[in-house]
């Protein structure tokens, strides 16, 4: 994509409106990534992340679904990085929380609370590993094989936790199960 790469050459050049776009572009699907790992400081981590990406963006080579992938690589290492830091396994917790925009429809914004709160109750009843799968497959929208480089595990590794994940939600949702 000639625009991606021109926005990337601006960016190794110093361009500060060439980080600003990649920020923005980039800065929610991270967050609710993030968020959906059970971080407590998502700000401060997805920060983390930007900083780290901008400092090496020299070293970068690719195009735009590689660079996704290099950026959902570093978030996910950001965020065991801090779950060490904190001595602690992570923890699910709610997408939406900080997310709140100025306008807009009360009821459309209630919904949208509401089914991400569901998401995030239903996320924390599948494994770590099941729920970090299908965060990079939905959140961050990487392929399998993009899961597997970030995560470093077998294509078939992959593939079969996002099965056994969605499996288990759909076993849940037909119950009932909460």
């Amino acid at each position: 994509m000639a625009g991606f790469d021109a926005l990337l050459q601006s960016a190794r050049d110093g361009q500060g409106w060439a980080f600003d776009d990649l920020f923005h572009s980039w800065n929610g699907r991270l967050t609710a990534f993030v968020r959906a790992r059970g971080v407590d400081d998502v700000d401060g981590v997805v920060n983390d992340v930007f900083l780290k990406a901008f400092g090496a963006i020299g070293s970068f080579s690719g195009d735009e679904t590689a660079f996704r992938a290099w950026l959902f690589r570093i978030a996910r290492n950001r965020v065991i990085d801090e779950y060490r830091k904190q001595g602690r396994t992570p923890v699910t917790t709610d997408l939406t929380a900080g997310t709140e925009a100025v306008g807009g429809d009360v009821v459309t914004d209630a919904e949208a609370r509401l089914a991400g709160s569901r998401v995030v109750a239903l996320l924390g009843l599948l494994t770590d590993e099941q729920r970090e799968v299908l965060a990079l497959r939905f959140i961050a929208d990487l392929t399998i094989d993009q899961i597997a480089e970030v995560t470093g595990r077998r294509r078939g590794a992959v593939k079969q936790l996002q099965r056994r994940g969605l499996r288990r939600l759909e076993a849940i949702l037909e119950s009932g199960e909460r």
